[in-house]
């Protein structure tokens, strides 16, 4: 048997102490969520953007193939699934054999002729509104 000896301190952590510590982490997650909540909206934006290329260049190949881009009535969802009546289609040409949503979960937008070339893909951006800043803003293939 042991016996706890007079005047011989046990070691270990007091409440006021612990508390203090977590006083400290609640400051420092308070600094620095804001960042990393800003850098989660940047990389949704830049999702897009690469998504859009990866459409662009899915978009060439098909035309390469085809002779001619999807039309608007035929969508983004001519990648994946030969459109009624085309010839040459070797598809899917998207990886994933699907249309991906845009990282916010709202469907890209194409248009074949667009207004900025052969054809206009964009991404409405968070509020699905046109125009807007930050996270907010449309992204486009032009």
């Amino acid at each position: 048997m042991e016996r706890k000896q007079p005047g011989k301190r046990q070691h270990g952590f007091t409440l006021i102490e612990l508390l203090v510590v977590l006083v400290i982490l609640g400051l420092l997650a308070s600094l620095a969520g804001p960042k990393v909540i800003s850098y989660l909206g940047g990389a949704k934006s830049d999702s897009a953007k690469l998504q859009i290329e990866e459409f662009g260049a899915s978009l060439d190949l098909f035309k390469l193939e085809t002779g001619r881009y999807p039309t608007t009535q035929e969508g983004l969802q001519a990648l994946v699934q030969a459109p009624p009546g085309i010839s040459g289609w070797n598809g899917p040409y998207l990886k994933k054999k699907m249309v991906p949503k845009d990282p916010w979960g709202n469907e890209y937008h194409y248009e074949s002729p667009g207004q900025h070339g052969a054809y206009d893909v964009y991404s409405l951006g968070a509020d699905n509104k046109e125009g807007g800043e930050g996270e907010n803003k449309d992204l486009t293939s032009w």
